[in-house]
């Protein structure tokens, strides 16, 4: 098994040694080949070549935004994305069930199976584990500027995420999908390929990455006592009692704005003016996953 290995030495909220990951890397692959990521894409870059040099699978050690960035070269290709996890959400690797110790996660690699699994498209762009737009997209853009200038990591997320909570207005969309066109005012709606955005924060608990289908889910606007009573049912499986969600399932959606619309691909904010789509490539994408996924 050709292996090639990519390392994001400055992923995560805590910053590790690289040396002591490429070590594990070398223990557990010591006839595979790697590089360090050294700028923003370059992850895109060194995946492609892998592909283009005969490599059976690609292993990324590094958070959610280099898996995103190496896995846009490898769709539609025979080689598989392995994942260690060293983000501070990790939602794809969360959810192939991969170990959070780097060091149990080389090992699972070693036996892990390679397994075709859905990617999805906004505008043409690549997402992996989820996409949506309303206010989780409005936190992602506010997260994005915030990192330029502060830190990075859980806590800054989830204080941005108050904040928004408290001034987000949800905007009206018009969603064609199934054949059928609605009119929502969300106070946010996801488009799942995964169930988490990461931390096992389960947005959509029974989504599936290989069942050809989003889980659509649309958070309808509450009162915030009743979005805060409802906010720990998300870390659970299938717990949800205050009914703060509706979920269909969908291949393909448009939804039509009169203006700017932000959205999010697996964490990384966008925008577009006036239209937005949304739709599904069926095992598009070879995804190695340890055996008890």
């Amino acid at each position: 098994m050709k292996t090639f290995i990519i390392i994001n030495p400055i992923s995560g909220a805590r910053r590790m040694d690289a040396s002591a990951l490429e070590r594990a890397a070398r223990i557990n692959f010591p006839q595979a080949d790697g590089a360090f990521t050294k700028h923003a894409g370059h992850a895109t870059e060194l995946a492609a070549q892998a592909v283009q040099n005969g490599y059976d699978q690609v292993i990324v050690a590094g958070g959610d935004g280099t898996v995103n960035e190496a896995a846009r070269a490898l769709v539609g290709t025979q080689t598989a994305m392995g994942i260690v996890p060293k983000g501070s959400g990790n939602g794809l690797a969360r959810e192939l069930g991969m170990p959070l110790m780097y060091e149990l996660a080389w090992t699972a690699l070693q036996k892990a199976v390679p397994t075709a699994c859905d990617v999805g498209q906004a505008n043409g762009e690549y997402f992996f584990n989820l996409a949506g737009v309303g206010i989780e997209a409005e936190i992602a853009k506010m997260f994005a500027e915030h990192g330029q200038n502060g830190t990075r990591g859980k806590w800054p997320y989830f204080k941005l995420g108050a904040q928004a909570l408290f001034s987000y207005q949800p905007k009206t969309l018009h969603v064609c999908y199934n054949g059928k066109e609605e009119i929502l005012t969300p106070l946010t709606l996801v488009f799942a390929n995964g169930t988490q955005y990461g931390s096992n924060f389960k947005i959509a608990p029974r989504a599936s990455l290989t069942d050809g289908l989003f889980d659509m889910v649309e958070v309808l606007p509450q009162s915030k006592w009743k979005l805060a009573l409802a906010a720990p049912t998300f870390f659970s499986k299938t717990f949800r009692p205050l009914d703060v969600t509706r979920t269909q399932k969908t291949a393909q959606a448009v939804i039509k704005y009169d203006g700017e619309i932000v959205y999010h691909l697996d964490g990384e904010p966008k925008t577009v003016q006036n239209e937005l789509t949304i739709s599904l490539r069926p095992q598009a994408l070879r995804l190695l996953v340890p055996p008890k996924y």
